[in-house]
């Protein structure tokens, strides 16, 4: 009968729970609140790539900048139209 101790070789994952917080948050943002959660996207992505140096910090980044371009679209939208952020077709 073979046994199996816990001090096999182990697997590292280099993904910083930094990173996926930030991912988060940037596509949360995407729908809500994006005046908070694109901002926490860029700062927890930053903090990440600062750790980790991996492609998932970028993208918390990115996110987080599209959602505050996103934020300020909106707010353009609606001063155009009267307040309102919809749309009115026909």
């Amino acid at each position: 009968m073979t046994s199996y101790s816990g001090s096999g070789a182990q697997r590292t994952s280099r993904t910083s729970g930094l990173a996926v917080a930030g991912l988060v948050c940037g596509i949360v943002g995407l729908f809500i609140l994006p005046i908070i959660l694109g901002p926490l996207a860029i700062i927890f992505g930053a903090f990440a790539l600062r750790q980790t140096g991996s492609a998932m910090p970028k993208w918390d980044i990115g996110l987080g900048v599209a959602d505050l371009l996103l934020m300020v679209v909106m707010f353009v939208v609606a001063a155009n139209n009267g307040g309102s952020v919809f749309w009115h077709v026909g």
